[in-house]
């Protein structure tokens, strides 16, 4: 089944009455790139990816090591009725 000039006129008439003239090419910008990132994608890689640096990341000065200032006592005692 083929669409000829007048289904895709049609088909461009509805986008724009639904979208509006200020949507329509950033909609056109999006399905370009979704359309290449999946030809890009189903060719298969032709690099493997590059090697990502160890990053080191630095502890905020209250987690360095200092000890969490919680209740001194952490199990609830006992109480005996009298």
């Amino acid at each position: 089944m083929r669409l000829g000039f007048g289904e895709i006129l049609l088909i461009l008439a509805v986008a724009l009455l639904i979208f509006g003239p200020s949507k329509l090419p950033q909609l056109g910008e999006a399905l370009g790139k979704g359309i290449r990132n999946f030809k890009r994608s189903s060719e298969g890689p032709d690099d493997p990816p590059p090697a990502k640096d160890p990053v080191t990341t630095e502890l905020p000065a209250h987690a360095q090591g200092a000890p969490s200032q919680g209740p001194k006592d952490a199990v609830p005692s006992e109480r005996k009725i009298s």
